[in-house]
């Protein structure tokens, strides 16, 4: 048995796989960010999902052969590293089991564990992948200073056109009335409210609101369509990036492909993307996720553990 753990912003999934690569349990719990529930927040969550995920299997903790564990923001303070890599360490006694930055787990489920880059625009956003042995990320920066592309950026520049709309400065699309009633507002200013009051300025709050600006790119309001349009081209601007750091063959059409909340939402981003790709310099393929991030963290444990099944599985997969 293998386990895999995909953490995020706002939800964090555990998988069980058997020697075959088939689900055999799983389970959510709530947001692994670090940074909002602190460290013995994250190791009580990791805690309970693991015990959760075992008794869904109906199965203990010696019969899971090696685990990986993707954790938000890992990597992004050497001075906690240390102290991250430990927090599974409380069930599994044998340290069978490796922690790295959820990016891997996107990676490894859109792309099989095969060379690629895999983008990921969900709260925030994030780039990784791999060439002949080689690994690279770019992004991943957090909102205050990155996640270019992401729910989060999205969100921030849409409510900024809200404000703009309201005082005059941008014509009042139907981004404006859309809000108005989404939020019950008396007056616009009550927005104000919304966001560092009642959100507390939560960034997974934040990010929900591009939830609005996608339903408003769908209602006609071609200036948030604009914005988006910008999302998917800051994108890109990580793809290239990483594509550039992986020494890829100009030559080489590289796989492309992409995970998170952002892309949900369908052709909206998916073709301002692609056109995106398309226009790029170099070459690009760009192809759906085979796997889910949660399942690509248990295949990656197996890749780890050098688990020939598996492997042969993920290499069928990527035919």
């Amino acid at each position: 048995m293998y386990m895999g753990v995909d953490g995020g912003g706002t939800k964090t999934a555990f998988v069980i796989v058997d020697g075959n690569g088939d689900e055999v349990a799983e389970h959510e719990e709530s947001g692994s960010y670090h940074i909002d529930i602190g460290i013995a927040g994250l190791r009580a969550l990791i805690d309970a999902g693991v015990r959760a995920t075992l008794a869904a299997a109906g199965r203990s903790i010696s019969d899971i052969k090696y685990a990986f564990f993707g954790l938000p923001a890992y990597g992004e303070d050497t001075a906690l590293t240390a102290e991250l890599d430990a927090i599974p360490s409380g069930l599994f006694k044998n340290r069978n089991y490796t922690c790295d930055n959820d990016m891997v787990c996107a990676w490894a489920g859109s792309l099989a564990c095969q060379d690629g880059i895999n983008i990921i625009a969900g709260t925030g956003s994030i780039g990784y992948g791999r060439y002949e042995g080689k690994a690279a990320r770019c992004g991943g920066w957090g909102e205050v200073f990155g996640d270019e592309g992401s729910a989060y950026w999205i969100a921030v520049r849409g409510l900024q056109l809200f404000s703009k709309m309201s005082d005059g400065r941008a014509a009042r699309g139907p981004l404006h009335g859309m809000v108005r009633k989404e939020f019950n507002l008396i007056q616009d200013l009550d927005m104000s409210a919304v966001v560092l009051g009642t959100w507390g300025s939560n960034r997974a709050r934040i990010a929900d609101f591009a939830r609005l600006m996608f339903a408003a790119a769908r209602a006609g309001d071609h200036q948030v369509a604009n914005i988006i349009g910008s999302a998917a081209r800051e994108l890109v601007d990580i793809v290239d990036s990483i594509r550039e750091s992986l020494e890829f063959p100009a030559d080489v059409e590289v796989r492309v492909s992409y995970t998170g909340g952002v892309f949900k939402e369908g052709d909206l981003i998916l073709t301002p993307f692609r056109n995106a790709l398309n226009s790029a310099a170099a070459k690009y393929e760009l192809s759906a996720p085979r796997f889910s991030p949660a399942l690509g963290a248990a295949y990656y444990a197996a890749v780890l553990d050098d688990f020939g099944p598996i492997k042969q599985k993920l290499l069928g997969a990527d035919a």
